[in-house]
């Protein structure tokens, strides 16, 4: 229940900014959190996700709504024609995610990596982190890039409001240093602090920014004309691919790190239940924002009954105490988000990978491409860029000879190990990569070159890499078995499966399927008892 409570105490805050950044009514955010975080609750499986809505997914859909330019009978500008507007975008969404769902796409989100999972974290933590020093200087925020928000601090530096500065750093302070104190909910304590003091201090007589009335309002369930779907339809698009980049990433990072099992396609299918449920109540997008995911693990939430609750204080808070939540400084509010993401700064998880030189530009280029391009974009670039790089990695594969070790079964890479001997008339070699369109010719062109150095009679080609072949590939090795025909030498395939024997069957090259075996051994038994050809 404190955990609910302390996340509660952080949702209740962005809901507002966010309605703001969408041109919504707070009531719109707060509804949104309470049904899609209840409705994700029920269905979902990650313990740390709280579904509510998005700083990155509000900005897309003021865009959007302000793009539309048409009417529904009413005056476009008025706040209920961006509601119905904005409902049928966030029913929209929710609908693509369970048609993905249904259609067992998640096993697309394998094209996030762990390493990029990492920098995403980080690049988002440190967006997040300067999104809210405006409120903490109690200057206007410029908007846009985070380069435009700083360089605005920057430039506003005269009228930075210190009474606000001292306060949001003091929050901060008290923040940090009751995680000594694990049983204490802190954020909701720094909350309870920040009610009081707006209460009996006054602070708006320093200058110092308040939360403002909130307040949650009931459906009008006006819908926008049906020649408008098609369009709303591809707006939102982009929308859930934001919200997937940013609510998988937190998912699964925050799995990642407690070793927690998920289901890309049923958190798929729950993100699209709760957008569901947040249409219903004319709400905004949800997703499971970094920020709130952070706060509830920090809190030391062990179930989804802590986001459940998280939810439902929401509604009491709402209800019953909206006068004194319109009383808390905004610089207080900005410390809990930014105390909440303190620790996903942390470059130990970057730092591992320079360690086993293993995707660190991979990280690197995550967290650079959010803070540069933004969520969506820095997702994407990094996706691409690991991709890139697997294709870099696969077109130029490295060819291993492999010798015997004693008299035994095993064949291993000469280069690694002295102690293996090669085979007397026989080259052995293995790529170390599967043989595809993008590296075939390359590799077999390779192996050509170095056999024809030797006096090899018999050639033994380990595919244990490749239980497939392209076209490309296998017309290639193909072409390799006729060059080394032509110069007398005899080729022998090992390690082979059984799905390759039968595509070699299928593409005329009987004979190979024929010989190849299972084991390097066994090949190399093959072309002794075979008779080796003469050169």
């Amino acid at each position: 229940m404190l955990t609910g409570f302390s996340v509660a105490g952080l949702m209740l805050p962005e809901a507002v900014a966010y309605a703001g950044i969408a041109g919504l009514a707070p009531g719109r955010a707060l509804a949104a959190g309470i049904a899609g975080g209840l409705a994700y609750a029920l269905v979902g499986r990650s313990r740390f996700a709280v579904l509510s809505p998005t700083s990155s997914s509000a900005a897309i859909l003021a865009a959007a709504i302000a793009g539309l330019g048409v009417g529904l009978g009413t005056d476009n500008a008025s706040e209920p024609a961006r509601a119905a507007l904005a409902a049928a975008i966030v029913l929209l969404v929710g609908a693509i995610f369970l048609i993905l769902s249904l259609l067992r796409l998640g096993n697309f989100s394998g094209f996030i990596s762990r390493p990029v999972l990492r920098g995403f974290s980080f690049g988002l933590a440190a967006t997040i982190i300067i999104k809210q020093l405006p409120l903490v200087l109690g200057v206007p925020s410029a908007g846009g890039a985070i380069w435009n928000i700083l360089g605005g601090l920057a430039l506003s530096f005269p009228q930075w409001n210190w009474p606000s500065l001292w306060l949001g750093g003091a929050a901060l302070a008290a923040l940090l240093g009751l995680r000594r104190l694990p049983k204490w909910p802190g954020a909701l304590l720094v909350i309870l602090a920040g009610i009081a003091m707006g209460a009996f201090a006054r602070p708006e007589n320093w200058g110092v920014a308040l939360a403002g009335s909130v307040s949650l309002a009931m459906p009008t369930w006006q819908l926008p004309a049906l020649a408008l779907w098609p369009r709303l339809a591809q707006l939102a698009v982009p929308i859930a691919l934001i919200l997937f980049a940013e609510s998988w990433g937190t998912m699964r990072g925050l799995a990642l790190k407690h070793g927690d099992p998920l289901d890309a396609n049923r958190e798929l299918g729950a993100i699209g239940v709760a957008n569901v449920a947040a249409a219903v109540v004319q709400g905004m997008p949800v997703g499971a924002g970094f920020s709130a995911g952070s706060a509830n693990e920090a809190a030391g939430a062990q179930s989804r009954v802590a986001a459940a609750l998280a939810s439902l204080a929401i509604l009491g808070l709402a209800l019953f105490a909206s006068r004194w939540i319109a009383r808390i400084p905004d610089p207080v509010l900005a410390a809990v988000v930014i105390a909440a993401l303190t620790h996903a700064l942390s470059l130990s998880p970057i730092i591992r990978l320079f360690h086993i030189r293993r995707d660190q530009w991979v990280a690197v280029g995550a967290a650079v491409g959010v803070l540069v391009l933004g969520v969506l974009n820095g997702m994407l670039a990094a996706i691409a860029l690991s991709i890139l790089l697997l294709l870099y990695d696969f077109s130029r594969p490295q060819i291993a000879e492999l010798g015997r070790v004693d008299d035994s079964s095993d064949f291993v890479d000469l280069a690694r190990h002295p102690d293996a001997k090669r085979v007397p008339g026989i080259d052995i070699y293995r790529p170390d990569a599967p043989l595809f369109f993008a590296n075939a010719e390359t590799a077999l062109r390779a192996i050509n070159a170095r056999i024809r150095t030797g006096n090899a009679a018999a050639v033994v080609l380990s595919l244990e890499e490749s239980n497939d072949l392209d076209s490309t590939a296998l017309e290639a090795l193909g072409e390799f078995a006729q060059a080394l025909a032509h110069d007398g030498r005899r080729l022998i395939l090992a390690r082979t499966h059984d799905r390759l024997r039968e595509l070699l069957m299928l593409g005329g090259l009987t004979e190979l399927a024929n010989s190849g075996t299972f084991s390097v051994a066994d090949a190399v038994t093959h072309c002794s008892t075979a008779g080796l050809p003469k050169l």
